[in-house]
C-alpha cells in the first residue's frame, strides 16, 4: 500500500472559480506584454557579445583584483572603450570590447594582444583565461538565426497542439506563448542580462516548459468535455484547472526550487539563464490558469454559439 504524501500543495477537492478573474487576468497580461514590447524598443536588450560583436577578455589575478591599477593600464594603451567588472570570484576580471574599427582578424587580434599586456602588467601572476572576439557580421547572423528559431519553434508549437487538439486550443496557445514571451523580453530589458545565444536557449526553455503546463490543463479540459456535455463552458473548465492544480504547481515547484541554486550560486555565466528561467516558470504556470484558460473559454462560447445558429 502506497503511502500518502508528507505535505499536499493544493489540498484535495478544491473548487476555486478561477474564470471569475478572467478579464482581470486578461488586462493585466497584456498591459505588461505592451509595456514589455516598449521597453524593447527604448531602451532595448542589452545585447552580448554573440549579437553585437566585440572582444571578451576574462583574467585570473593572485588575490583580489586591483581593478584601478588595471583601468589606469587599459587606458595608458589606448583603450578607453573597456567595460571592467568583476566576474564571479574577486580574482575574476571580465573586460569587454567593442570590436575594432577595421574589423578583421588581425586588428582584432593586436586588441586581444594589447588587452592582454595591459592586464598581466597591472597585477603580477595575472593568468589569461580565454579570450573571444565576434565580428559584426558574425553577431547579426546570429542574432538572425536566434529570432528564426523562436519563430520556428512557435510555428511547431502551434502545429502541434492543432493536430493534438482543436483549433480553438491552438490559437489560445499560441496567443499565450507569445505574451509569454514578450514578458520574458521585457524582464531582461530591466534586468539587464545580456542577451546572448545562452538567452535565446533560456527563452525556448521557457515556452517548452509553458506548453507542457498548457497541454496538462487542455487534456484534462478534452476528457471533461467528452464526459460533461450538459455542463457549461465555464464550470467546465474550472473544474479542470482545480482538477490539475496539484500536478501544475508541483511541477512548477520542483523545477523551479532545481533552478534557484543556480541563480544564487551559479556565476555569471549561469545566473542570468536561471532567472530568466525562474520568471518564465511562474509566467509560464500562471498564464496556463489565467491566460490560456480564459482564452479558451471564449472561444469555445463562440464556437458553440456559432454551432447553435447553424443548428437552428
Amino acid at each position: 500500500m502506497l503511502g500518502r504524501p508528507l505535505l499536499h500543495l493544493v489540498p484535495h477537492g478544491t473548487k476555486i472559480h478561477f474564470m471569475r478573474g478572467r478579464f482581470i487576468g486578461l488586462i493585466t497580461s497584456a498591459v505588461l506584454s505592451i509595456a514589455s514590447l516598449i521597453l524593447f524598443f527604448h531602451p532595448g536588450l542589452n545585447l552580448g557579445l554573440d549579437f553585437r560583436g566585440g572582444v571578451v577578455v576574462e583574467a585570473q589575478t593572485q588575490g583580489p583584483a586591483d581593478f584601478s591599477k588595471i583601468r589606469m593600464e587599459l587606458n595608458q594603451a589606448h583603450i578607453s572603450t573597456a567595460g571592467l567588472q568583476q566576474f564571479g570570484a574577486k580574482n575574476n576580471v571580465l573586460i569587454r570590447l567593442d570590436a575594432p574599427k577595421e574589423n578583421n582578424a588581425e586588428a582584432t587580434q593586436t586588441l586581444i594582444n594589447q588587452v592582454k599586456q595591459a592586464v598581466t602588467s597591472a597585477q603580477d601572476g595575472t593568468k589569461i583565461v580565454r579570450a573571444d572576439a565576434v565580428g559584426a557580421s558574425v553577431s547579426s547572423e546570429l542574432f538572425y538565426h536566434g529570432l528564426l528559431a523562436l519563430g520556428f519553434s512557435l510555428l511547431m508549437i502551434m502545429i502541434y497542439i492543432w493536430f493534438r487538439f482543436e483549433w480553438e486550443f491552438a490559437v489560445s496557445a499560441i496567443i499565450t506563448l507569445l505574451l509569454d514571451l514578450t514578458k520574458a523580453i521585457g524582464f531582461l530589458v530591466i534586468t539587464r542580462f545580456e542577451f546572448d545565444l545562452v538567452m535565446v536557449a533560456a527563452l525556448l526553455t521557457i515556452l517548452g516548459y509553458s506548453t507542457n503546463d498548457k497541454v496538462v490543463v487542455y487534456d484534462r479540459v478534452r476528457e471533461n468535455l467528452r464526459k460533461y456535455h450538459s455542463m457549461p463552458i465555464r464550470e467546465l473548465i474550472d473544474m479542470s484547472i482545480n482538477e490539475t492544480l496539484s500536478r501544475t504547481l508541483a511541477t512548477s515547484a520542483t523545477v523551479f526550487l532545481a533552478a534557484l541554486p543556480l541563480a544564487l550560486f551559479g556565476g555569471a555565466s549561469l545566473s542570468g539563464f536561471a532567472w530568466v528561467m525562474l520568471f518564465g516558470i511562474v509566467v509560464g504556470t500562471s498564464s496556463s490558469i489565467f491566460i490560456a484558460a480564459p482564452l479558451l473559454l471564449f472561444m469555445e462560447e463562440g464556437s458553440l454559439k456559432r454551432k447553435a445558429k447553424k443548428a437552428s
